[in-house]
């Protein structure tokens, strides 16, 4: 049973692709009695409209997601009255999604969003920068990691189904040039905040990573 308290906390994730920061969202929501906020699928699926609408560049990207706001509808993913839901888990809206989010000008369109949602409490937000940029002084914050090679094996797991011409070596591959564009892009890079639990998740089941999490939220709202 939640806590009422911990029900009102604000959760930042941050990691890696592939570090299983959106199983372990949905499972400590669950527990906790949190909603989950992807930060990721915001700028998955403003990449996506603008392949729709053909728009290229830093200003036309960002201003389609101010007037184009992504919501939340459950599990559902829905930007310009569509459901987006599936069409923005593939490998190319990913790679857009990566590069998109280099842009100082969408950041700050998609953080002031972020930022607006989870203000009255009771939200676990995963992305790359949710500890240190969108919400700094969450209740708690969480660093998920794992190697790149076992980060390009969970990513391939996920794509082979519908693409089965994929290789492991080229999902590797693509996560070693995500994760570089992550950490040394301009704006907002990738850094382990300070006060962050770092929880190395490689050789964890998804429920064991949760379990630890909840269990760190609720010390936190005995002590």
């Amino acid at each position: 049973m939640p806590n009422a308290r911990v029900s009102r906390f604000v959760i930042a994730m941050d990691g890696p692709s592939g570090a299983g920061k959106s199983t372990v969202a949905a499972l400590v929501a669950a527990r906790l009695g949190l909603r989950v906020l992807d930060t990721g699928a915001m700028y998955r699926a403003t990449a996506w409209l603008a392949h729709r609408e053909g728009a290229e560049g830093e200003q036309a990207l960002a201003a389609l997601a101010l007037a184009h706001p992504v919501s939340f509808q459950g599990s559902r993913v829905v930007i310009a009255d569509t459901d987006v839901s599936e069409a923005i888990r593939t490998l190319e809206v990913g790679q857009a999604a990566s590069l998109a989010s280099t842009f100082p000008s969408l950041r700050r369109a998609l953080v002031g969003q972020q930022r607006a949602v989870v203000a009255q409490g009771g939200w676990i937000l995963e992305g790359r920068d949710t500890t240190t940029v969108v919400v700094p002084d969450a209740d708690l914050k969480v660093f998920l990691t794992a190697s790149i090679e076992e980060r390009g094996r969970r990513r391939w797991v996920q794509l082979r189904d519908e693409s089965p011409s994929l290789t492991l070596q080229t999902v590797v591959r693509e996560v070693v040039e995500r994760d570089h564009r992550d950490y040394t892009r301009a704006d907002s890079p990738l850094e382990l905040a300070e006060d962050a639990e770092i929880v190395e998740t490689f050789g964890m089941s998804a429920e064991g990573v949760a379990d630890r999490i909840v269990a760190l939220a609720r010390g936190i709202n005995a002590s």
